[in-house]
């Protein structure tokens, strides 16, 4: 082989290794477009939406309280997608408030107005103190309802929370988020670069309590595959919803929506077995 061709060789490779670079190194912008508010932009923001920030007396709510106009009949956490922040999700307040459910929005570390560090470990921790905060103050059942990257998280819980986690709601969630990036990029090893491993299959692996899941026919974040695969793998008791024509964020959502009501029907039915 002459020196041109091995001059060549080692251009492309040396390409290669640089694209391969900035994705490990850009990757928290990629997977965590967080959106910021200043403190005093989120407080007027949920007093629109009248929802109070939580815990009460907090200087930075990790999360925005939202309570039905009746006794709750128990709480629901939601874990928001990788965009926007909690407070851009009042709808599922009003869902879940009209159905009896009290509900806390929680926020990220480094979303909305709170500080802190991106990452797996981060969001996880950080939830786990929301979940124990709430169950200590409004007690059971809480259940945990994740959207993409939430349903990660709602897993993670699930997983380190059993005793606590009545039941799972996940929408448009992946099976592992290692398996998501290589089908994203299969040209890239981009399955042994990310350093959030977000592994719903293995964390609902041995959750016993009800796991609803949400697709989107039309999903071009999470294609229908990855939502399958972790269905797939879920023990019972668990539910599909299969919603057609619709993609990752416009799935329906409304407050009149007739599934909101299966979604609560089928955890409150699947209660006494657990």
């Amino acid at each position: 082989m002459d020196r041109q061709w091995l001059w060549l060789i080692a251009v492309v490779v040396l390409c290669y290794a640089g694209i391969v670079l900035f994705m490990f190194l850009s990757q928290d912008q990629t997977v965590y477009p967080a959106t910021t508010l200043t403190p005093e932009d989120a407080d007027a923001l949920a007093k629109l939406q009248g929802l109070a920030p939580w815990p009460r007396g907090a200087v930075i709510p990790t999360a925005y309280l939202a309570e039905p106009t009746t006794g709750a009949v128990g709480t629901v956490i939601v874990f928001h997608g990788n965009g926007g922040h909690a407070l851009d999700r009042g709808y599922y307040a009003a869902a879940l408030n009209r159905r009896g459910y009290r509900v806390l929005l929680a926020e990220y570390p480094g979303y909305g107005a709170r500080p802190g560090p991106f990452g797996e470990h981060s969001f996880v921790s950080d939830a786990l103190s929301t979940l124990d905060a709430a169950y200590a103050e409004f007690g059971p059942p809480i259940y945990v309802l994740g959207e993409s990257l939430g349903a990660a998280i709602a897993s993670a819980m699930a997983r380190d929370r059993p005793q606590q986690v009545a039941g799972v709601a996940l929408i448009t969630p992946w099976d592992s988020l290692p398996d998501l990036a290589q089908a994203k990029y299969p040209l890239l090893p981009a399955r042994y670069i990310m350093k959030s491993r977000f592994d719903n299959v293995a964390n609902l692996a041995s959750y016993e309590g009800p796991k609803a899941v949400v697709m989107a026919s039309e999903d071009e974040i999470v294609p229908n595959v990855h939502t399958r695969r972790l269905y797939d793998s879920l023990g019972q008791p668990k539910r599909l919803w299969t919603f057609e024509g619709v993609g990752h964020n416009d799935w329906p959502a409304g407050p009149e929506e007739a599934w909101w009501s299966e979604l609560v029907d089928f955890w409150a039915s699947t209660a006494d077995e657990n």
